[in-house]
């Protein structure tokens, strides 16, 4: 399956990482987009450069999320504090938002981090209100 291009306004702030972190970044967003193909992709670049992932254009209907920091990136989820976590992978203590510290690809190339996406994703689904969903945009919100 072909994976859609990196939007020009978010690899610009991306080549500025480190290769290795570009690299995983990289893979992590296969990854994600192989589990939802559909799924659209809203790009920020506030305190880290992130990548949002929802069923519908609408911020609230995000299902997990890609920041990268200076050194480092996470997985996030939007409500990982609802959705099921039996081998209690996600880390936080925010009211809503659970993260996976990502390392390397056995980090979330697993059968338990699908499951964990799926869950959110089915979790997104389930409360949206949007009209149009699983368009598989790209939408920078990112201001130079």
């Amino acid at each position: 399956m072909s994976i859609r291009g990196i939007h020009p306004d978010f690899l610009k702030h991306l080549k500025l990482k480190d290769q290795s972190l570009v690299d995983l970044y990289t893979d992590l967003r296969a990854f994600v987009l192989e589990i939802h193909p559909k799924s659209n992709e809203l790009l920020y670049h506030t305190h880290a450069l992130t990548s949002l992932y929802t069923v519908s254009e609408k911020m609230s209907d995000g299902f997990c999320m890609i920041p990268i920091y200076s050194n480092h990136l996470n997985l996030g989820f939007n409500k990982g504090t609802v959705i099921n976590d039996p081998k209690k992978l996600l880390q936080g203590t925010g009211k809503w938002i659970r993260h996976i510290p990502i390392k390397t690809s056995n980090d979330y190339r697993n059968k338990d981090v699908e499951a964990l996406v799926k869950s959110a994703i089915d979790l997104a689904l389930e409360d949206t209100t949007a009209k149009h969903i699983n368009q598989g945009l790209i939408v920078s919100k990112i201001k130079d």
